[in-house]
């Protein structure tokens, strides 16, 4: 059973060896706009049966239980919290947060799914052709394109509550594009894929992309960013509990090697 002991406790160190990473990765976001923190879930392995429940004892009774020995435990996957995060003011009219479950749609390659990807951050700017793209890395243009004139400053653009993008020239206003949101039937179920983006996947169910306030997609609400719902505290937490897991396991695997060692000094010197 020493053996055994080993196993379980190997397994047990590589699944909390996965949750550190997650917990690290939640941590390291803390600042990122429209960020959705992960969590682990574990499930234990098969069962070494060694006498099953209900057999009969010598006096012809039941045993109310059986005999089983557990082999480990295993990373079942890992969750995405999609609760909103809070919104924070940036007088930026660029700047865009989704009060709701929608995300917004960018065109990436053709590699990922219909070549478009979904966010929650709402930090635009604008491109050479100006644009409203994400202002990351890659510059990700939005779906539907949508292209301020030349000579308009930031500060005219207007974005209503229903994603219409307008142009203010005094108290008069002129429609340049329209802003459209994403939702799906198992959000969690996204891949993502770096750079704020998450891509549909078959888990996450067909996308269903339309105006805003439609379908319980949200509202949009400008010159704000959604921020990162990590919570420092609950992950700092987690670590504690995880480090100190780690522990125990790196214990119990200790003291099986220490039995082990008895038996072959047994076999050696009986």
């Amino acid at each position: 059973m020493a053996f055994t002991c080993l196993d379980a406790s190997a397994t047990g160190l590589s699944a909390l060896t996965t949750n550190l990473n997650v917990i690290a990765n939640n941590l390291a976001n803390a600042n990122t706009d429209g960020f959705k923190a992960s969590r682990v879930n574990f499930q234990d392995l098969l069962y070494l049966e060694q006498r099953q429940p209900g057999l009969e004892n010598t006096l012809g009774d039941l045993n109310p239980t059986g005999l089983y020995a557990g082999v480990g435990t295993r990373v079942s996957g890992t969750q995405l919290n999609l609760q909103e995060g809070p919104l924070v003011s940036t007088d930026q009219p660029l700047d865009a947060a989704i009060s709701g479950s929608g995300f917004f749609v960018v065109e990436v390659e053709d590699t990922y799914t219909n070549g478009l990807a979904y966010t929650r951050a709402g930090n635009f700017a604008l491109n050479a052709e100006r644009e409203l793209v994400l202002a990351n890395d890659q510059g990700r243009r939005l779906v539907p394109a949508i292209e301020v004139p030349w000579g308009v400053p930031e500060y005219a653009i207007n974005i209503t509550n229903d994603g219409n993008v307008q142009i203010s020239y005094g108290e008069l206003f002129e429609e340049i594009g329209q802003l459209e949101l994403a939702v799906f039937a198992n959000p969690a179920g996204l891949t993502p894929i770096g750079g704020n983006l998450y891509t549909e996947s078959i888990a996450s169910g067909e996308v269903g992309i339309g105006l805003p306030t439609e379908n319980g997609r949200g509202t949009i609400i400008q010159n704000f960013l959604e921020a990162s719902n990590v919570d420092p505290v609950t992950e700092l937490v987690d670590l504690i509990n995880t480090q100190r897991a780690f522990e125990f396991n790196s214990q119990a695997l200790k003291a099986a090697d220490e039995v082990l060692q008895i038996v072959a000094n047994l076999r050696r010197y009986g």
